[in-house]
């Protein structure tokens, strides 16, 4: 069974789950989505993330360690921010600052 929305509701799509030999839930237009996801995707969420970094988004470099560091680099920054904002919201501390991170 695959569980699709409303953007694939069409008759090319239903003819290749047919030709593929599957089920397919599309919700139609008009009606809810017979399976609601509440949050967003963790897949999606971490690139959008990581298309904030623009050096990575505009990478013209060749050699491929160099195109592994800014991905390592943008994931430990997303890493870093992520933990000072769990911190934030979970710990209290007398020098905290007014402002949220």
């Amino acid at each position: 069974m695959v569980h699709l929305d409303r953007g694939y509701d069409s008759g090319k799509t239903r003819a290749l789950l047919d030709e593929h030999d599957m089920d397919g839930a599309i919700s139609q237009r008009g009606l809810p989505a017979p399976i609601q996801a509440t949050f967003r995707w963790v897949v999606e969420r971490t690139n959008s993330w990581q298309n904030a970094f623009k050096k990575l988004l505009w990478c013209t470099e060749c050699r491929q360690s160099v195109v592994d560091f800014y991905i390592a680099f943008a994931s430990v920054v997303i890493i870093v921010r992520r933990l000072i904002r769990e911190g934030w919201t979970r710990y209290r501390w007398d020098t905290r600052p007014a402002r949220c991170p």
